[in-house]
């Protein structure tokens, strides 16, 4: 296990071992049954490659009206609960007392990417967020905390995981692609991020 500092994100290589990474896939089995994923819209019209849902007292939504946190599934249903193996790694990596409140679950299929992007709707950015990636390999760029200018980029590996706290909290990130099937974790192949925010 190493840990990489690039552009203030903490890249924690191999943070979850294999038997680690199994049962963090069947924690999350439940959440998937409770709160199906679905692909949100963007305003502007189109929408995201990836699908998702989220687990928590929020779920973070997206529709042609805009970006937000919603308290109920689009199907109406509360989302389900953070599963405690989920919490354990926050709490192991960011110390705090303070909980997630949202657990946004990002399912990225063979063609998904995510664009640079900031996570800025949360109300107090003084808590970091925390990723954590399970399945395929996915291609990380990390820029500014504006948009322009060089970025740098990592791939990550089905149990990494990092911290965004301090300088990089407000920087620009994205996924630019994933190497399909190169993980055996997840049987159809893919790759699951889960990020974990504070929301109020």
């Amino acid at each position: 296990m190493a840990k990489l500092r690039i552009r203030g994100f903490e890249i924690h290589k191999g943070y979850l071992d294999l038997t680690a990474q199994r049962a963090l896939i069947d924690a999350l089995r439940p959440v998937l049954k409770a709160a199906p994923l679905f692909s949100p819209s963007v305003p502007g019209g189109g929408q995201m490659s990836v699908r998702m849902t989220s687990s928590g007292q929020f779920g973070w939504y997206s529709d042609a009206s805009g970006y937000r946190y919603a308290d109920s599934h689009p199907k109406g249903q509360a989302w389900p609960e953070i599963p405690d193996q989920v919490l354990s790694i926050w709490r192991q990596l960011t110390g705090l007392d303070r909980q997630p409140e949202c657990c946004l679950l990002n399912y990225y299929g063979q063609d998904a990417k995510m664009g640079l992007h900031q996570d800025k709707d949360e109300a107090d950015f003084s808590y970091p967020v925390v990723s954590i990636s399970l399945g395929d390999d996915g291609l990380y760029r990390m820029g500014n905390q504006s948009r322009g200018g060089k970025t740098e980029s990592i791939w990550l590996n089905s149990g990494d995981v990092v911290v965004m706290g301090g300088e990089a909290r407000l920087t620009y990130h994205g996924v630019d692609r994933i190497r399909y099937k190169s993980s055996r974790l997840l049987p159809k192949g893919g790759r699951i991020n889960l990020t974990l925010r504070v929301v109020t």
